[in-house]
This record gives structure tokens, sequence and C-alpha cells, in this order.
């Protein structure tokens, strides 16, 4: 993994060249570790943690505990990997001082405390500190040939958790009895986690809910989107069934969203970008008279980015100008609601490359139907 470090901190090196930074501090938080996992290359699961980079290249992990110093140092990217110092962070204050960068990139800055960036104000009274966290997403969105394997397997994951999906649906059986047999599956598979989106019912459905104790009905259509974790990286299935005969609102749906899906991965290559996309996905809704359900009334974008973190860039919405890099990676979904069968779910995560994309799922784009 020599050679996947020394590529990731090239990355990080010449876009810190670019915006004019001394040092770039990544900072971790119990939820989003993205930023410091791919500077370190290990898993975390403390509440803070840190990783300083100087312009001229040297590096030092902070770590909350005593398991993330033992994940970082495991992982052999980092050698120098200290305490943080809570609650006053102490040592990561005094490498800070140390270091005297007159340009601070913090990635994260948004959902770092207030106390603690007073802190390094305090500490650094000339420095000027401004945000990092485009610089990173930046740096992530191109994934390398080893990150890329990693999504591969999360796809063969999706695909295996699709089919359990299927295959737990039956008249009678609980919302929640069918998430806990795909989580199963899931985790025998390999992945460290699963951020799945799940609703059941008919046209009145207008967006996903949790896992409940509705029991399924014959006639019911029932969407997910199942996103398994593998080594850190997140890869998206979105489909839906129906179970008995669909109605032919639900056949209709189904053909104008895998229109639209089509349309959405024939917009994908290398130097397009999420507006180009997202027009593509929204025009075919434009064309049967159902334009307006593409707003944010009714749906939130039509497909993002994956990588370290499950909703990364390009946010695929019209608007978008982040220009999608060959081996970046994005799921294309014209998820939303219409009156003709309530919220609708149907997306394939790609690989961008140079005159298209490689497709990460084998799973067919279908209505699936399950005997009543």
């Amino acid at each position: 993994m020599g050679n996947e470090y020394d590529w990731r901190m090239n990355r990080v090196l010449r876009e810190m060249e670019k915006q004019e930074l001394d040092g770039l501090l990544a900072f971790a938080n119990g939820w989003r570790k993205e930023n410091v996992r791919y500077l370190t290359g290990a898993g975390l699961r403390g509440a803070f943690a840190f990783v300083y980079v100087s312009a001229q290249g040297t590096v030092v992990a902070f770590a909350g505990n005593a398991e993330d110093t033992d994940a970082i140092k495991a992982a052999q990217w980092i050698t120098d990997v200290r305490p943080i110092g809570f609650p006053h962070f102490k040592d990561l204050i005094l490498t800070l001082s140390d270091d005297k960068p007159r340009r601070l990139g913090i990635a994260n800055l948004e959902l770092l405390p207030v106390s603690l960036l007073q802190l390094v104000r305090n500490a650094l009274p000339n420095v000027e500190t401004v945000s990092a966290s485009s610089l990173m997403n930046q740096v992530r969105l191109v994934k390398s040939e080893w990150e890329l394997e990693q999504i591969r397997h999360a796809g063969v994951i999706c695909s295996a958790g699709w089919e359990t999906f299927v295959n737990a649906l039956k008249p009678g059986v609980m919302e929640y009895e069918i998430v806990a047999a795909v989580e199963a599956e899931m985790k025998r598979l390999g992945a460290e986690d699963n951020f799945m989106l799940f609703a059941s019912g008919g046209a009145e459905v207008m967006g996903m809910t949790p896992p409940g104790n509705r029991r399924l009905q014959i006639g019911d259509m029932v969407r997910t989107e199942l996103t398994p974790q593998f080594n850190g990286y997140w890869a998206q299935i979105c489909r839906s069934a129906v179970l008995g005969p669909p109605n032919e609102g639900q056949l209709k749906s189904f053909e104008i969203f895998k229109e639209a899906l089509e349309a959405g991965l024939a917009a994908v290559h290398a130097g397009a970008t999420g507006h180009d996309i997202a027009r593509a996905e929204n025009d075919i809704f434009r064309k049967y008279g159902y334009g307006e359900y593409c707003t944010s009334q009714y749906t939130r974008v039509r497909g993002h980015g994956h990588g370290l973190y499950l909703d990364e860039i390009p946010m695929i919405v019209e608007g978008s100008e982040t220009v999608l890099e060959e081996n970046s990676v994005i799921i294309v979904h014209p998820n939303t609601y219409t009156p003709l069968a309530g919220y609708y779910v149907l997306g394939d995560p790609v690989v961008v490359k140079k005159d298209g994309y490689e497709l990460l799922l084998t799973m067919e784009r279908k209505l699936f139907t399950v005997p009543a």
C-alpha cells in the first residue's frame, strides 16, 4: 500500500499548492471520518481524530483513544501518531504552533467545535484559517485502482443484498424483518456498515421511512436503497418490487424511471458535469408531463458521488458545475415521487470513464414482481 499512500499524498500536496495552503488539518468526528481515513488508511471509531499535513509533506496523526492509535499504526502509513490531549488538545495545538503555517486549511471546518477552533486561532493569531472541505472533496473525487476494487466489491454486496431483499418479500411479513434479513446477508459478505432506506405501500408513499411493524400486502410496492460499506468504501443500489401483479401506474412508472436512468447514464463520461446528467434524467420526466416532480418539493438529487463517504460530490442536480473526471464514481438515480405509483427508486452506480462508464452492478433493471 506504499504506492497508494504516495498517490494520495501527491494529490493532497498538489491541491494545497493550488490553494496556497501552508498546512492542512483534516478533522474527523464521530460520524464524518472520510478525510482522516483517506490520509491514514485506517478505520476509526473514536469521537475525535486529526491529521496534519505540512506544505513540506510532513504528516502527523492525532488519535483520541488507544484503539484508533493502534489502527493508524497498524496501517503503517503514518508513523508519527500522537494523543489529542483532550480536552485542551495540547499536542495538536503544539504541533500547529511549531509548524507556524501562514494559511491553514481545515477539512470539515464546518463540523469543528467552536471551542476547538478558538483554541487553534488563539494559538495561531497571525494565521489565516480557511475551510479545506472542498479541497479534500476534490482530492477524493478520483479513485485509485485500489479504491475502485473496494467499490466494485461493495457493488457485488449490493447485488446480493437486493437478491436477499426480494426473497424476503412475502404477504404478511413485517418491514423490519426484511431489513434484518438484508443486514445479516450483507454483514456475512463483509460489509462494515449499510445505509438503508425503505418504504412499502401504494401510491400514497411520498418518501422513505424507517422500517416498522407494517405487514406487507398484495399490491404493495416495496422500495429500497441499499448502501453497503466495504473497507471504508460505499456503493448503492436502488430498486423497487411489487407483491403480486403490478397495476397500470406501477408499470408506467417503471418505464419512465428506466428511461430516465438510461438517459442519465448515456450522459456519463469524463468531462460531463452533474448538471448534464441531471438534465438528461429530468428531460424524460418533462417529456411525459412530470417535470414538476424533479424539483426540490419532491426530491433531493438525481444521483451523487460514492467513495469514503456515501453521498459525495458531485451532486447530480441541475446547476451542479462539478466536472466528472475519469475514475470518479457516481450513482445515477432519478428517485422521486409521482402520482403514478408514489415514490419510486431505480439507480445504478458506475465508474466514470473517458467515453462512458463501467457498471458496478449485475442486477437487472426491471420492476421485480413477487408471486402472491
